[in-house]
């Protein structure tokens, strides 16, 4: 049977499912993607509302070449698509009242600054990135581009003697000590592990290589925001023969014997010959596989370090702002305290520090002339009680040290609200727990010790996507969806 006689369906239309169905399509599959909801990008949805223009979830563009390697597979390049601008600042620390730091996309300019809090840190700057570009490169060209099935793919001898260089059984937390002591510097360089989904002393300094992508590839954005990519996405895999099917559920899979056969949603049924889960993990195998294909029992999933959950606020301000810039943090109150109200002892954060976003700094697109855009995030731990009584004490407890720490009026000027948690993630996701970012990347939920992508108890049902390898975030998502493709074509091609 030729490639085309073979039927891949893709449930979700996220990243990594977008990603492993035009990986599969341009290799002459016919692939069709069937998603819940009314639009592709999962997460990275957008909205409209009063002449503004709403990213629902990813706002930092980072590892630009991992886009420019997805584009370039299929011989295209980002710019077919949209326009890239570096972000100058790359984004702003606050650390209190008149106190913040806006983070350079220059260097030299970025050693000044580290120089200027610590002496000798600048040499130590160096030092500290280039362990992180190897660690990029490795990682990103070696160790995440792996299936993750075997541990027998990691035991070759270099790859024992990187995993010692990479320091994946070191804390990122000891790690950062070794080369800065002074307080800021450790919050400015341990900020991307939250991206990840973990404290500092939970994650591998492997992920120092966050570190190399924030300093040294630097912070972009697509004019237009992010949902651009998406579009992107979408239409370079309609122009390899993708069938997106929308507003569509997915109900039941039926096997025979052990192999899938049937996607069956609301409205039809698709035909199969292999099965991909880009939507939630745990959703798909708990809710919609029959118990005697799920590979793993409730206590399992209920046994996961979940990464945060968060509560957003996307804002319509009738003016413009001051003392914002693209990307900023508020670092202003404790950050272990805030970390261990998120993992330890889950609940709603006492301090919480929270992220704004204001894209309308850099894009007149995406807000009325004379208006600003905003994003406010709050990132609280998954699995907690949520309720409209909750969101408007948080909405009241941000809007204060907001107003307070860049000096201005904003709540008499907000046109448009509209907030999103845990609830919102569940009923447009079927997020577990009312998760936002996936699995935290904690030492015993990396590479063959995450949830398996492929289903050990069929023969053609495969996940991707951020509850499998690599994990969470856009770009290894995009690598996600190649990684499984791979496995599929190879499976198929042998059947």
């Amino acid at each position: 049977m030729s490639n085309q006689n073979k039927k891949i369906i893709v449930i979700g239309a996220g990243f990594a499912g977008l990603s492993a169905a035009t990986t599969l399509a341009s290799e002459g599959f016919d692939v069709q993607i069937i998603e819940k909801n009314e639009m592709a990008g999962g997460r990275a949805r957008v909205f409209s509302a009063q002449g503004f223009t709403f990213d629902m979830g990813p706002s930092w563009y980072w590892m630009p070449d991992i886009f420019d390697k997805y584009f370039a597979h299929f011989g295209k390049k980002t710019s077919d698509y949209y326009q890239l601008v570096r972000l100058s600042p790359s984004y702003t620390v606050v650390f209190g009242e008149n106190d913040f730091v806006d983070i350079p996309e220059n260097m030299a300019a970025l050693r000044q600054l580290f120089e200027s809090y610590e002496a000798g840190s600048a040499a130590r700057l160096d030092k500290f990135l280039a362990q992180a570009e190897y660690k990029y490169r490795v990682g990103i060209d070696e160790f995440v581009n792996k299936p993750s099935l075997s541990i027998l793919e990691f035991l070759q001898p270099n790859y024992l003697f990187d995993a010692l260089r990479l320091q994946i059984f070191q804390s990122f937390h000891t790690h950062a000590r070794k080369f800065f002591s002074h307080p800021k510097l450790l919050k400015i360089v341990e900020f991307p592990v939250l991206f990840l989904g973990a404290v500092p002393q939970n994650t591998p300094a492997m992920y120092s290589l966050m570190n190399y992508a924030d300093m040294a590839l630097g912070t972009w954005y697509p004019m237009g925001g992010m949902h651009e990519i998406v579009r992107a996405m979408v239409k370079l895999a309609e122009e390899k023969g993708v069938k997106f099917h929308y507003n569509q559920a997915v109900s039941k899979i039926e096997f025979s014997g052990k192999t899938a056969k049937r996607v069956i949603t609301s409205e039809q049924t698709f035909e199969a010959d292999a099965v991909i889960g880009g939507a939630d993990y745990h959703h798909i195998e708990q809710q919609i596989l029959p118990a005697e294909f799920q590979t793993y029992d409730k206590a399992y999933w209920d046994s996961r370090v979940m990464a945060p959950s968060s509560l957003i606020f996307y804002l319509g301000i009738n003016k413009k702002l001051q003392n914002l810039h693209h990307h900023n943090l508020f670092f202003d109150e404790d950050f272990a305290l805030h970390a261990e109200e998120i993992y330890s002892q889950p609940q709603w954060p006492s301090k919480p520090l929270f992220y704004v976003s204001a894209p309308s700094q850099t894009d007149a697109s995406v807000a009325p002339e004379g208006c600003e855009n905003l994003f406010v995030l709050i990132p609280v731990a998954p699995n907690i009680q949520d309720t409209e009584e909750i969101r408007e004490h948080y909405y009241k407890v941000v809007m204060d040290r907001l107003e307070k720490l860049t000096q201005q009026s904003i709540r008499p000027h907000v046109i448009y609200k509209r907030s999103y948690a845990h609830k919102d993630f569940i009923s447009d996701y079927n997020s577990f727990k009312g998760n936002a970012y996936g699995l935290a990347n904690t030492l015993r939920q990396t590479a063959i010790l995450k949830p398996t992508l492929k289903n050990k108890k069929t023969t053609n049902l495969y996940f991707t996507g951020q509850l499998t390898v690599p994990g969470p975030g856009v770009p290894p998502s995009l690598i996600s969806g190649q990684v499984v493709a791979k496995e599929v074509k190879n499976m198929l091609e042998k059947s």
